[in-house]
């Protein structure tokens, strides 16, 4: 369990700064929200052009190995108090993530494949059976058709940075919207997805191949990954230099970065480590009990 206290995060030796992207005025969409529609067809058609002319392999449900070897097992909890967020989003949610969770069950991801989240689970529609849950958009909270299954894939990323898979696209929410509430896992490692152009993406650059588990339980959504050869390496995921910046308007942003400890799982030896993502996305919310530090 990840204790959120003052002790969480790191002294600086510098005075602290916000990311250029971050600093600089709010997007276009952010400042005429009329024309976010526009955007999202026009980013659509630019992803289905880019599939059609990719000529990539694409990972896809089929037989697995007969044997094979767990690279990371994890699992979480399907129903949260989120804020203030209404449960019925929260049951909902259930749903959206038992119909994706079997699309993306039984995944083989061969020596040279692409994984894709939504190549693999697809448009998540009405007519598809997917319900309203709660969809995290352009800054805010809402209803709509789909949502919750993000969590499926922060589930998956997790797994992915414990394994030699090469992360090849991932985005995190622009903003964080509700305290921690148990977090397990560190903050920043979750994953953003929209319908088709906000993706997870994993290639297989090794020469073994993957097998992707999910599933829902009584309680959790569950995941298991595997090889057909034995790993040679373990990997530990955490999060270091986490901090809250206020901008000089009032505004909060989270900041942090993840790493991870390569590990021979032979001898037990840390052998290196490796920076995976550096987090800033707006704070929803009031900080409580944690330092709020000034930038510059």
């Amino acid at each position: 369990m990840i204790a959120l206290d003052a002790a969480t995060f790191a002294p600086r030796t510098s005075p602290p700064r916000l990311p250029e992207r971050v600093a600089a005025r709010p997007r276009l969409t952010q400042r005429h929200p009329w024309l976010y529609p526009v955007a999202v067809r026009y980013h659509q058609a630019r992803r289905r052009a880019a599939w059609l002319r990719s000529g990539t392999a694409w990972a896809t449900r089929r037989p697995a190995p007969e044997t094979t070897y767990r690279v990371k097992q994890h699992k979480s909890l399907l129903l949260r108090q989120l804020g203030q967020a209404d449960m019925w989003l929260q049951h909902n949610k259930v749903t959206n993530l038992r119909l994706a969770a079997e699309l993306v069950d039984g995944v083989v991801i061969r020596p040279g494949e692409t994984f894709s989240f939504n190549k693999v689970v697809g448009n998540c529609t009405k007519r598809r059976g997917f319900v309203d849950g709660m969809k995290l958009s352009n800054g805010e909270a809402h209803a709509g058709v789909g949502g919750g299954i993000c969590q499926l894939a922060n589930l998956l990323v997790w797994m992915f940075m414990h394994s030699e898979l090469t992360i090849v696209e991932r985005s995190e929410h622009s903003f964080d919207p509700f305290p921690d509430n148990g977090r397990v896992l560190p903050w920043g490692v979750g994953c953003s997805i929209v319908w088709n152009y906000v993706d997870l993406v994993v290639r297989n650059d090794t020469d073994t191949t993957f097998v992707i588990s999910t599933g829902i339980g009584r309680r959790y959504l569950e995941g298991e990954l595997r090889t057909d050869t034995a790993p040679r390496r373990s990997y530990s995921v955490h999060a270091r230099d986490e901090v809250f910046l206020r901008r000089r308007d009032g505004e909060v942003f989270r900041s942090n970065e993840i790493w991870r400890d390569v590990i021979d799982r032979r001898t037990g030896n840390r052998v290196g480590e490796e920076l995976l993502k550096r987090n800033c996305a707006l704070v929803k919310y009031v900080p409580v009990d944690v330092p709020v530090v000034d930038v510059i």
